[in-house]
């Protein structure tokens, strides 16, 4: 049977009744709550506790399975330095998922790391503050088709060459499951990307405010068995953007119970760099 917009709503209202009379939100086993969109693509939403025990969604986690996904970076400089909204960058280049590719200098196009989209150089420089380098579009199959390289205890200059995109930016977890981001005071939203340890890629996006190392802690407790993560983006640039199963939803500022509703009229803001991803040809 097919599920729809509204079958997928229903099923997420009686989770979110359930989980509640159970005292799911106050308990110290919180996890993740699974909905299976398609093949090789699932969302799970971690569920808090914000002020009077009312529910809200925290964090979403979009689990990818790369070998029946394609993964590519896509940026404006490489497309007529137009930047597009996630929704249009997914309706033009027919993506089922898109997330932020990372931070972007005060010319809105730049990234602040290195990054190569499809052999296109948006910036073609390695900074050496940043210690992580995601890539995918691998020129061999022998290679793992998406992979977060740890500078500090792995070698990337020897795989440069060997794939298509990369995009580097801050790592959140080493390659030890290490938490590596100072405690701060400041809090925002944030857009993440992970591998796990069965090497599927996960989008990560968080609605509610935190610290980012508050927000890493909370990752590394959660059972999504992490490898490693990188930050994205913050504050109001960060989002998600998901069209899949038959349902369309941006996850930007967005903490209602139907998540997963067609139809969502919140406005997105441009961006010029996105990662997506889109069901491999059989």
């Amino acid at each position: 049977m097919r599920f729809n917009a509204n079958h997928y709503s229903a099923i997420l209202t009686c989770l979110l009744l359930f989980f509640s009379s159970c005292d799911y939100f106050h308990s110290e086993k919180r996890g993740l709550v699974w909905l299976n969109l398609e093949p090789g693509l699932s969302l799970g939403t971690y569920f808090d506790s914000q002020g009077a025990g009312k529910s809200q969604e925290a964090v979403y986690v979009l689990k990818i399975d790369p070998n029946i996904f394609d993964v590519n970076l896509f940026c404006a400089s490489q497309f007529n330095q137009k930047s597009r909204s996630m929704q249009e960058w997914a309706k033009e280049f027919g993506l089922t998922a898109v997330i932020n590719a990372g931070m972007f200098a005060t010319d809105l196009s730049t990234s602040v790391g290195y990054l190569k989209s499809s052999g296109h150089l948006n910036n073609p420089r390695i900074n050496s503050t940043y210690k992580c380098i995601f890539v995918c579009q691998p020129l061999d199959s022998m290679l793992s088709p998406a992979k977060i390289f740890d500078l500090t205890c792995e070698e990337f200059q020897m795989y440069e060459a060997k794939y298509h995109s990369s995009l580097q930016s801050i790592r959140m977890i080493s390659c030890r499951q290490e938490n590596v981001w100072e405690p701060q005071n400041d809090q925002w939203s944030i857009a993440a990307l992970g591998i796990d340890k069965e090497d599927q890629l996960l989008f990560i996006y968080s609605f509610i405010p935190r610290s980012v190392h508050e927000f890493i802690n909370l990752l590394l407790s959660l059972p999504l068995k992490i490898h490693t993560a990188m930050y994205l983006e913050g504050g109001i640039q960060a989002g998600l953007y998901i069209s899949a199963g038959g349902i369309q939803k941006n996850l930007p500022w967005d903490n209602r119970p139907d998540i997963l509703l067609n139809n969502d009229s919140q406005a997105e803001r441009p961006l010029p760099n996105v990662i997506g991803v889109r069901r491999k040809p059989r």
